[in-house]
């Protein structure tokens, strides 16, 4: 999908949002410390269950940065991490309604990686779309819980 088509406000990508950018890092303690003194608010780690992940928040005005680091070598980001060592792992967009998001850029073409939404942290659901479909950055939606 090029900038010029977009997301073109269907349904579901009306409303979105910059939620977080994810960073891949070796060291959560130590990227959480560095990352603290720009955004002056980190919050507490977390793990993700069944995505073999620990993250942790690093809010801003506008989103946050969201530090992820491998629970293991052999889960998403630790096979990340030895591929192309810490750094930009994906950008985040919060959504009103993650499933018709999901149908809206599968129409557009988009190559979904998930077709159903998963757990993700804070209690959202999340959805990533394939970097092929923007340019070769991993997309995640992500939608709150209600009320949040």
């Amino acid at each position: 999908m090029s900038r010029a088509s977009g997301l073109n406000g269907m349904n579901g990508t009306m409303g979105m949002k910059l939620d977080h950018i994810g960073v891949a890092v070796g060291d959560l303690k130590t990227a959480g410390a560095a990352w603290s003194k720009v955004t002056r608010a980190a919050g507490p780690p977390e793990d993700v269950g069944g995505q073999g992940v620990r993250v942790q928040f690093c809010d801003f005005e506008g989103g946050a940065i969201e530090l992820l680091a491998a629970a293991g070598d052999d889960t998403p980001v630790g096979r990340f991490l030895a591929r192309r060592g810490e750094g930009l792992h994906h950008i985040a967009f919060r959504v009103p309604d993650i499933r018709a998001a999901l149908g809206d850029l599968e129409a557009q073409g988009a190559r979904l990686i998930d077709r159903e939404p998963r757990p993700g942290a804070h209690g959202t659901e999340v959805a990533f779309v394939h970097p092929s479909a923007f340019a070769g950055v991993l997309v995640e939606l992500v939608q709150h819980p209600e009320g949040a």
